[in-house]
């Protein structure tokens, strides 16, 4: 049997499979694989205060995780771009389900630099996932791109804002592992669930077809993809430096016993979800780049508020505003992406994501290092507002009629 036949035969399942998962769309596929994502992608930081705890690590030390999460990730991502357009959707994504339930178990291990590594195995698999599924969503559904993948990142957000729920008992009981161990097996019980789904070929790029070369350098340097780069590099930094470090502000600031301080990037991750839940019932009535500049200003007011927080209280209600505020900037983002490169989206779509990686890994890691120079997390967190300035700046551009 050739390459090819073979690859056929991993993407197109026998008749008897696909007839019981006909129900199943791409779409709803990707939103089955998301929701473990969104859990997997914001596991480090309720974690990370009993992972410092454990290893006694400074805030610099501590953001090094990140680093290792989403500069792994990139790895993945460039993975997701090379495995796409050879093997299809589905092996990518379950693929990434894969290495998300090896890191995730291997993380209940006491060592440092095995919790490192893997962090790292995790974050390959994110990088190959959500790419994966964005741009199988907006493929599919080319009509409603921006809606539709504010819906996908709804699901994501539901794994987001259960994760520090669903750890809170086990991180009152002292059973971390235990947790661990659990998302594994679920992981691998989805994965394995979709690898027995059929999911269309991507389409292949005809505007890059013949001479791939050229025409790729000569859209990543146009004006309108650096400023997208931009944008998918400061929106994820700001969006996990948020997420990752709330719960360690929340547990100082509060000073108190008990684990509540667990549950508050729940609050951020519900801003999310119910900003993303909204995000295309306001695209009916208000243009795309209309309402992303409003939700930026949003995000900024948000993290004002934070920074100012005395309470309890005031730290949930910022940390929803900030989730409401940062909602439909993502989803958004990558609508501009296709709207602005056509069929060419999918092949830069992994330098995008990958940017953005990237800026996850950056962003976190700079907020640690703040803190540990100034013995301040309040002075780090001051990273995320700056970058919210700079994309509401960013996006004040002219986006009418931008192209390659």
């Amino acid at each position: 049997m050739s390459d090819i036949s073979r690859m056929q035969a991993i993407e197109e399942p026998s008749p008897g499979i696909s007839s019981r998962c006909s129900l199943l769309t791409p779409t709803l596929v990707a939103h089955a694989a998301f929701i473990p994502t969104g859990i997997v992608t914001v596991l480090l930081g309720p974690v990370l205060p009993a992972l410092a705890a454990r290893w006694s690590l400074s805030d610099a030390q501590s953001g090094e995780f990140f680093t290792a999460q989403f500069l792994a990730s990139i790895l993945g991502v460039a993975l997701s771009g090379a495995l796409v357009p050879k093997v299809g959707y589905r092996l990518a994504m379950v693929s990434g389900l894969l290495f998300m339930a090896v890191g995730v178990g291997c993380l209940a291990s006491g060592s440092r630099l095995v919790g490192i590594v893997a962090v790292a195995c995790y974050g390959v698999g994110l990088g190959l996932t959500i790419p994966t599924c964005n741009l199988l969503v907006a493929e599919v559904n080319p009509a409603t791109r921006a809606a539709s993948l504010s819906l996908l990142n709804f699901s994501w957000s539901v794994g987001a804002m259960a994760c520090p729920f669903l750890l809170a008992p086990f991180q009152r009981a002292g059973r971390i592992s235990i947790f661990f161990y659990s998302l594994a097996a679920f992981l691998l019980l989805v994965s394995g669930s979709l690898a027995r789904v059929n999911l269309p070929r991507p389409n292949p790029s005809k505007e890059l077809s013949g001479t791939p070369a050229q025409p790729f350098v000569r859209m990543l340097v146009t004006p309108t993809a650096v400023i997208l780069g931009t944008l998918f590099f400061v929106y994820v930094g700001t969006e996990n430096a948020v997420g990752g470090w709330l719960a360690s502000y929340a547990k100082r600031l509060m000073n108190q016993p008990g684990t509540i301080w667990v549950t508050t990037p729940s609050y951020f991750y519900g801003g999310l979800l119910a900003g993303r839940a909204l995000a295309p019932i306001f695209l009916r009535t208000i243009p795309e780049v209309r309402l992303v500049r409003l939700s930026v200003v949003m995000a900024i007011l948000g993290l004002m508020s934070l920074l100012a927080s005395r309470s309890v209280f005031w730290i949930l209600v910022s940390a929803t505003v900030i989730g409401l505020g940062l909602a439909a900037i993502y989803p958004i983002t990558i609508s501009l992406l296709s709207n602005a490169f056509g069929s060419g989206a999918t092949r830069l779509g992994s330098v995008m994501f990958g940017l953005a990686s990237f800026g996850a890994a950056t962003l976190p890691w700079l907020v640690g290092e703040i803190s540990t120079k100034t013995s301040s997390l309040q002075f780090g967190l001051a990273v995320p507002l700056l970058s919210c300035v700079l994309m509401l700046a960013l996006y004040l551009r002219n986006w009418e009629g931008a192209a390659t």
